[in-house]
Protein backbone atom coordinates (compact mmCIF):
# COMPACT_ATOMS: atom_id res chain seq x y z
CA UNK A 1 0.00 0.00 0.00
CA UNK A 2 1.10 3.38 -0.89
CA UNK A 3 1.56 5.63 2.65
CA UNK A 4 0.79 8.96 1.13
CA UNK A 5 -0.72 11.14 3.46
CA UNK A 6 -2.84 14.19 3.84
CA UNK A 7 -2.36 15.05 6.94
CA UNK A 8 -4.26 17.40 9.58
CA UNK A 9 -2.28 18.78 11.62
CA UNK A 10 -3.99 20.65 14.58
CA UNK A 11 -1.34 23.46 14.74
CA UNK A 12 -1.36 26.57 17.57
CA UNK A 13 -2.10 30.22 16.57
CA UNK A 14 0.88 32.72 18.30
CA UNK A 15 -0.06 33.46 21.81
CA UNK A 16 -0.75 36.57 23.43
CA UNK A 17 0.87 37.53 27.16
CA UNK A 18 -1.03 37.83 29.71
CA UNK A 19 0.02 40.82 32.06
CA UNK A 20 -2.03 39.38 34.86
CA UNK A 21 -0.27 36.79 36.90
CA UNK A 22 -2.93 34.51 38.09
CA UNK A 23 -4.70 34.36 34.43
CA UNK A 24 -1.42 33.53 33.31
CA UNK A 25 -1.33 30.64 35.63
CA UNK A 26 -5.08 29.04 35.01
CA UNK A 27 -3.83 29.40 31.17
CA UNK A 28 -1.09 27.30 31.92
CA UNK A 29 -2.84 24.82 34.11
CA UNK A 30 -6.10 24.76 31.63
CA UNK A 31 -6.37 22.16 28.49
CA UNK A 32 -3.91 22.24 26.39
CA UNK A 33 -6.62 22.81 23.41
CA UNK A 34 -8.65 25.45 25.20
CA UNK A 35 -8.52 29.54 23.81
CA UNK A 36 -8.85 32.33 25.39
CA UNK A 37 -11.62 35.76 24.79
CA UNK A 38 -10.21 36.16 22.08
CA UNK A 39 -9.49 33.55 19.88
CA UNK A 40 -6.16 32.84 21.00
CA UNK A 41 -4.54 29.83 22.69
CA UNK A 42 -2.33 29.97 25.87
CA UNK A 43 1.51 30.05 25.61
CA UNK A 44 1.89 25.94 27.01
CA UNK A 45 -0.52 24.80 23.68
CA UNK A 46 2.43 27.44 21.48
CA UNK A 47 5.17 25.19 23.00
CA UNK A 48 3.28 21.83 22.83
CA UNK A 49 2.81 22.53 18.98
CA UNK A 50 6.46 23.48 18.44
CA UNK A 51 7.36 20.54 20.13
CA UNK A 52 4.88 18.23 17.86
CA UNK A 53 6.38 20.12 14.62
CA UNK A 54 10.06 18.99 15.31
CA UNK A 55 8.81 15.71 17.22
CA UNK A 56 7.39 15.02 13.52
CA UNK A 57 10.38 15.78 11.69
CA UNK A 58 12.58 13.02 13.76
CA UNK A 59 9.61 10.06 13.13
CA UNK A 60 9.55 10.81 9.22
CA UNK A 61 13.37 10.62 9.00
CA UNK A 62 12.69 6.84 10.14
CA UNK A 63 10.06 5.56 7.73
CA UNK A 64 11.32 3.41 5.37
CA UNK A 65 10.18 2.99 1.90
CA UNK A 66 10.34 -0.26 -0.41
CA UNK A 67 9.35 0.73 -3.83
CA UNK A 68 7.19 -1.77 -5.91
CA UNK A 69 5.78 -3.42 -2.39
CA UNK A 70 3.11 -5.64 -2.47
CA UNK A 71 3.01 -5.30 -5.70
CA UNK A 72 4.63 -3.45 -9.17
CA UNK A 73 4.03 0.44 -8.51
CA UNK A 74 3.40 0.60 -4.94
CA UNK A 75 5.42 2.49 -3.23
CA UNK A 76 5.20 0.98 0.44
CA UNK A 77 6.33 2.91 3.74
CA UNK A 78 6.99 1.12 6.44
CA UNK A 79 6.19 2.16 9.96
CA UNK A 80 7.67 -0.89 11.91
CA UNK A 81 11.34 1.18 12.19
CA UNK A 82 9.52 3.67 14.48
CA UNK A 83 9.45 0.87 16.82
CA UNK A 84 13.01 -0.50 16.61
CA UNK A 85 14.62 2.46 18.26
CA UNK A 86 13.83 3.40 22.28
CA UNK A 87 14.11 6.93 21.35
CA UNK A 88 12.27 6.71 18.23
CA UNK A 89 9.71 4.70 19.51
CA UNK A 90 9.15 7.30 22.70
CA UNK A 91 9.31 10.15 20.38
CA UNK A 92 6.33 8.76 18.75
CA UNK A 93 4.34 8.67 21.64
CA UNK A 94 5.12 11.51 22.65
CA UNK A 95 4.03 13.04 19.24
CA UNK A 96 0.61 11.01 19.65
CA UNK A 97 0.10 12.11 22.98
CA UNK A 98 0.42 15.77 21.87
CA UNK A 99 -1.47 15.64 19.01
CA UNK A 100 -4.30 14.59 21.22
CA UNK A 101 -3.93 17.00 23.64
CA UNK A 102 -4.00 19.95 21.39
CA UNK A 103 -7.41 18.55 19.87
CA UNK A 104 -10.88 19.83 21.78
CA UNK A 105 -11.26 16.44 23.73
CA UNK A 106 -9.49 14.19 25.93
CA UNK A 107 -10.78 10.54 25.54
CA UNK A 108 -11.72 8.42 28.28
CA UNK A 109 -11.16 5.75 26.15
CA UNK A 110 -8.35 4.78 23.52
CA UNK A 111 -9.86 1.88 20.91
CA UNK A 112 -7.67 0.32 19.03
CA UNK A 113 -7.47 -1.98 15.92
CA UNK A 114 -6.77 -5.32 15.28
CA UNK A 115 -4.02 -5.72 14.82
CA UNK A 116 -1.32 -2.54 14.23
CA UNK A 117 -3.40 0.00 16.95
CA UNK A 118 -2.26 -2.61 19.43
CA UNK A 119 1.46 -1.45 18.60
CA UNK A 120 1.06 1.77 19.81
CA UNK A 121 -2.44 1.96 21.69
CA UNK A 122 -2.12 0.64 25.41
CA UNK A 123 1.16 2.97 25.15
CA UNK A 124 -0.61 6.02 24.11
CA UNK A 125 -3.63 4.69 26.54
CA UNK A 126 -1.69 5.04 29.82
CA UNK A 127 0.04 7.92 28.48
CA UNK A 128 -3.34 10.12 28.60
CA UNK A 129 -4.64 8.26 31.68
CA UNK A 130 -7.02 6.36 29.78
CA UNK A 131 -8.18 2.79 29.61
CA UNK A 132 -7.72 1.03 26.28
CA UNK A 133 -10.27 -1.62 24.25
CA UNK A 134 -9.03 -3.52 21.52
CA UNK A 135 -11.33 -4.06 18.76
CA UNK A 136 -10.55 -8.04 17.16
CA UNK A 137 -11.36 -9.41 14.80
CA UNK A 138 -14.80 -11.85 14.69
CA UNK A 139 -14.19 -14.72 16.87
CA UNK A 140 -11.14 -14.05 18.82
CA UNK A 141 -12.89 -12.41 22.11
CA UNK A 142 -14.39 -14.23 24.69
CA UNK A 143 -18.10 -13.86 26.11
CA UNK A 144 -20.70 -11.34 24.60
CA UNK A 145 -19.54 -9.22 21.92
CA UNK A 146 -21.06 -6.76 19.37
CA UNK A 147 -20.26 -7.06 15.92
CA UNK A 148 -20.18 -4.83 12.99
CA UNK A 149 -19.28 -5.81 9.41
CA UNK A 150 -17.29 -3.80 7.06
CA UNK A 151 -16.57 -4.73 3.56
CA UNK A 152 -12.69 -5.45 1.86
CA UNK A 153 -11.38 -6.10 -1.36
CA UNK A 154 -12.44 -9.50 -1.58
CA UNK A 155 -15.48 -9.89 0.47
CA UNK A 156 -16.73 -8.86 4.06
CA UNK A 157 -14.81 -9.30 7.51
CA UNK A 158 -16.47 -8.82 10.61
CA UNK A 159 -15.13 -6.84 13.95
CA UNK A 160 -16.20 -7.27 17.70
CA UNK A 161 -15.90 -5.73 20.57
CA UNK A 162 -16.71 -7.10 24.28
CA UNK A 163 -19.89 -5.96 25.81
CA UNK A 164 -19.35 -3.61 28.70
CA UNK A 165 -15.53 -2.69 27.82
CA UNK A 166 -17.07 0.98 26.90
CA UNK A 167 -19.43 2.46 29.09
CA UNK A 168 -22.05 4.85 27.72
CA UNK A 169 -21.32 8.39 27.43
CA UNK A 170 -17.22 7.41 27.28
CA UNK A 171 -15.68 9.46 25.08
CA UNK A 172 -13.87 7.72 22.63
CA UNK A 173 -11.25 8.04 20.18
CA UNK A 174 -10.22 5.34 17.62
CA UNK A 175 -6.52 4.76 16.76
CA UNK A 176 -4.87 2.63 13.85
CA UNK A 177 -1.86 2.67 12.04
CA UNK A 178 -3.48 3.86 8.97
CA UNK A 179 -6.39 4.72 7.03
CA UNK A 180 -7.11 3.33 3.59
CA UNK A 181 -10.52 2.68 2.40
CA UNK A 182 -11.84 3.27 6.25
CA UNK A 183 -14.01 0.96 6.48
CA UNK A 184 -12.52 -1.13 9.16
CA UNK A 185 -12.02 2.51 11.64
CA UNK A 186 -15.88 2.56 10.59
CA UNK A 187 -16.52 -0.38 11.53
CA UNK A 188 -15.01 0.01 14.87
CA UNK A 189 -16.67 3.56 15.39
CA UNK A 190 -19.96 1.71 14.61
CA UNK A 191 -18.64 -0.68 17.67
CA UNK A 192 -18.21 2.12 20.10
CA UNK A 193 -22.01 3.36 19.14
CA UNK A 194 -23.61 0.69 19.75
CA UNK A 195 -22.12 0.67 23.17
CA UNK A 196 -23.35 3.76 23.93
CA UNK A 197 -20.40 5.84 24.21
CA UNK A 198 -19.47 9.10 22.71
CA UNK A 199 -17.18 8.93 19.59
CA UNK A 200 -14.95 11.84 19.47
CA UNK A 201 -12.80 10.82 16.69
CA UNK A 202 -9.77 9.21 14.69
CA UNK A 203 -6.09 9.42 15.19
CA UNK A 204 -3.88 7.37 12.60
CA UNK A 205 -0.48 7.65 11.94
CA UNK A 206 -0.49 7.31 8.01
CA UNK A 207 -2.97 7.97 5.49
CA UNK A 208 -3.86 6.89 2.13
CA UNK A 209 -5.56 9.67 0.37
CA UNK A 210 -6.93 8.68 -2.87
CA UNK A 211 -8.49 6.09 -1.07
CA UNK A 212 -10.77 8.53 0.20
CA UNK A 213 -10.78 6.84 3.60
CA UNK A 214 -12.21 9.45 5.46
CA UNK A 215 -15.19 10.06 3.83
CA UNK A 216 -16.68 6.97 5.44
CA UNK A 217 -16.24 8.58 8.99
CA UNK A 218 -19.20 10.76 9.17
CA UNK A 219 -17.18 14.30 9.31
CA UNK A 220 -16.00 13.58 12.47
CA UNK A 221 -12.27 14.42 13.51
CA UNK A 222 -10.02 12.69 11.43
CA UNK A 223 -6.29 13.46 12.03
CA UNK A 224 -3.24 12.05 10.36
CA UNK A 225 -0.14 12.22 12.79
CA UNK A 226 2.68 12.19 9.70
CA UNK A 227 2.46 13.50 6.25
CA UNK A 228 4.92 12.03 3.26
CA UNK A 229 5.87 12.60 0.19
CA UNK A 230 5.33 8.80 -1.26
CA UNK A 231 4.00 7.92 -4.26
Amino acid sequence: MSATTDSVHTLATPTRQDQDSSSNTAATTASTASHDASGIQPASSTASAAELASTKISLLGALKTFPDFPIPGINFIDILPLFQDPVIHNALLRALELQVELSSTKPDVIVGLDARGFLFGPSLALRLKASFVPVRKRGKLPGPCVTAAYEKEYGTDYFEMQEGAVKPGQKVLVVDDIIATGGSAAAAGALVKQLGADLVGYLFILEIPFLKGRDKLDGLPTVTLLETNGA
